[in-house]
């Protein structure tokens, strides 16, 4: 089952006693500024939670599924997010 935004923003309300539309504003706040820092290619460490960071991919040759045509992907950067374990 995947959580959706809107189940962090209900659980973070009701963990902390903030309203929702308190939390719902923490929470996107949070999601843009690591939008950011991951633009400008820094990682983002949070101990005891994990770690954002971004990748260059090569480029390679892809299919399109709904029509088999072969289609460049060029080179590109990805986020990634690595699990700390903690």
């Amino acid at each position: 089952m995947n959580t959706t935004k809107h189940d962090l923003i209900s659980e973070v309300a009701k963990q902390t006693g903030l309203t929702q539309s308190d939390t719902k504003i923490v929470v996107e706040e949070l999601l843009e500024t690591v939008s950011k820092f991951l633009e400008t290619q820094n990682s983002i460490e949070i101990r005891g939670f994990g770690t954002f960071y971004t990748k260059m991919r090569k480029p390679r040759p892809a299919r399109n599924p709904k029509t088999g045509e072969v289609v460049p992907l060029y080179r590109r950067i990805v986020p990634l997010f690595k699990y700390s374990g903690d």
